[in-house]
């Protein structure tokens, strides 16, 4: 970026900060990127449970925290000085309405595991929630957000496990869904971004972003920065549909479902164990499930809560007994 000439006059106090329209560009970038992958996974050309996984799963999880962090310093901007309720409620209103639109659209298509509390969900009721925080301490702020951050850890409970109580994130039963954003721990982003921007209005910094203009080659990010709700309503129907229309072309290479298993098994499983014992263990839940008949429900989606914790039985059984080694392991 670059700064502009001393002697022109102080921009606008509402000006538009550029800086944060690109970093809402970038965000919006990595996220196509980790969506066209899960697209590729979907259709089977790269192995089940890639992107939940490892630096897949951190790469997700960055870009959720980027975004959320972007809301709470895009709220302070706006509304610390006092709340816009008129252009706070228009905007709200359509990242809700936008987050409708994504539940109805994927439950029709993935009735299973639709999205019911994803990202736009979140951010909907974090810049509801946010509001209450812009007139506290930054140091305040920050401790509530770590606070939030850390509350699963200590809050989890079933008194949480309702399916209307899921969005808040303190159940002991992890909803199937294929995007959950969860009030806790995600609004400690939020928290976080609202405190960073109030440390870097007292350091001037806010100040100094304002004046600054960024450089034309980044017009497209800014670009997106500037409609990131409509390139995020559009994007995943495009992936997805190009991906589908090359699968037409080019048929993926479709492994059993025993195979997808193992290979998805194992790799969830390689990020706490060791080859060894992930090769044996996935061996075990294999077999029971097959025994069970619960593998094609498992593949499909289609399990109610009954089946789901035999299934998380029969996967603590299979621990137990590939814990205790070969000899009584993996092979029952």
């Amino acid at each position: 970026m670059t700064e502009p000439d001393p002697a022109m006059p102080d921009p606008l106090r509402h000006r538009r900060i550029d800086a944060i329209d690109l970093a809402r560009g970038l965000a919006l970038i990595a996220m196509a990127i980790y969506h066209f992958t899960w697209d590729l996974e979907f259709f089977g050309y790269v192995g089940a449970g890639t992107t939940t996984v490892g630096g897949w799963k951190l790469f997700a999880r960055s870009i959720a925290s980027s975004f959320l962090f972007l809301v709470g310093v895009s709220l302070f901007l706006a509304h610390a000085r006092g709340v816009r309720w008129r252009g706070f409620g228009i905007r709200l209103a359509m990242v809700a309405g936008a987050a409708l639109v994504i539940s109805i659209a994927t439950y029709v298509a993935m009735p299973d595991t639709f999205i019911f509390f994803g990202i736009l969900h979140q951010i909907a009721l974090a810049s509801l929630f946010g509001l209450a925080f812009l007139r506290l301490p930054w140091a305040v702020v920050l401790v509530l957000a770590a606070a939030v951050v850390a509350a699963p850890a200590f809050l989890t409970s079933p008194a949480f496990d309702s399916a209307w109580l899921w969005w808040t994130g303190l159940s002991q039963t992890r909803p199937r869904s294929n995007d959950f954003v969860p009030f806790f721990p995600w609004f400690g982003a939020v928290l976080a971004g609202i405190a960073a921007a109030m440390m870097a209005e007292r350091a001037g910094l806010l100040d100094r972003l304002s004046r600054m203009t960024a450089p034309a080659w980044t017009a497209p990010l800014g670009f997106l920065g500037r409609h990131s709700l409509a390139f995020y309503l559009i994007h995943q129907p495009v992936l997805i549909g190009c991906v589908f229309l090359f699968s037409q072309l080019v048929p993926p290479q479709v492994e059993t479902p025993q195979v997808q298993f193992r290979q998805a098994c194992e790799r969830t499983c390689s990020a706490e164990r060791d080859e060894e014992f992930c090769s044996a263990y996935c061996v075990c839940v294999l077999d029971v499930l097959e025994g069970e008949n619960l593998l094609d429900g498992l593949f499909s989606g289609r399990q109610n809560e009954s089946e789901r914790q035999t299934v998380a039985a029969l996967a603590a059984i299979c621990t137990d007994e590939t814990e205790r080694g070969p000899a009584t392991g993996g092979n029952q």
